[in-house]
């Protein structure tokens, strides 16, 4: 009976430090992601727009769900700039979810790396309610890829969310329209061992950054460390 008992308070320490060890999985490979795209200026963000920006979302191997006819799941990370008026350093990261039959159809089928920029205010507000639909509660377009490419035009300046993918070594813009954000809130709990939302941890500042996010917010703070009003 002991060694029973034995047994399953093993495993009861044991599971939450697999699920936390996947969470910090998930910041190593958003943050692999951001360093190699921000590291191809000539083909990736407008540096303009990262200075503009007052959150980041990176989504890392997202795939097709086969439990969703044409649909799509991933898990990533988001982090803002703190303080009231976006001008901070970036905030711990939260545990962020991806889904909708947009994007099945869009990348077809294949693993593609998604990355956003939340550009406003009002987008803020609105990925860190309970759930957010692109192109509905909040407007998203296709990001302009380039450090020459212009970012003036009527598209970008209006959107609140600007995105981009890339899939087989190809970055592009691309509309996300039609699917769906979130807070993960089992992967918060799984990082942080407690209850909480994306904007008890990005905006609250709850908690501290884990060691696993370091490397995340020192590439961001040493990239964009000033907010562009």
């Amino acid at each position: 009976m002991k060694r029973v008992l034995a047994v399953a308070l093993g495993m009861s320490l044991a599971l939450p430090l697999v699920a936390q060890e996947k969470e910090q999985q998930r910041i190593k490979e958003s943050t692999q992601v951001l360093k190699e795209i921000l590291a191809t200026p000539d083909r990736g963000i407008p540096k303009d727009l990262l200075d503009k920006s007052e959150c980041v979302v990176v989504f890392p191997s997202v795939k097709k769900a086969a439990f969703v006819v044409g649909g799509s799941y991933g898990r990533g990370v988001i982090t803002c700039r703190s303080g009231q008026d976006f001008t901070g350093k970036w905030s711990a990261p939260a545990m962020f979810a991806l889904e909708g039959a947009s994007i099945g159809f869009q990348i077809g089928g294949q693993a593609t790396d998604f990355v956003l920029l939340v550009m406003n205010e009002g987008g803020a507000n609105s990925v860190m309610s309970s759930k957010v639909k692109l192109g509905a509660d909040a407007s998203i377009a296709a990001g302009p890829v380039g450090r020459n490419t212009s970012a003036e035009t009527d598209v970008v300046m209006k959107a609140q969310i600007l995105s981009w993918s890339r899939a087989r070594g190809v970055f592009a813009g691309i509309s996300l329209a039609g699917s769906t954000m979130r807070s993960d809130g089992d992967g918060n709990k799984a990082l942080y061992g407690q209850d909480l939302d994306a904007k008890q941890i990005v905006r609250e500042g709850k908690v501290k950054a884990p060691a696993a996010a370091l490397p995340l917010l020192s590439l961001l703070n040493r990239t964009t460390p000033k907010h562009a009003n």
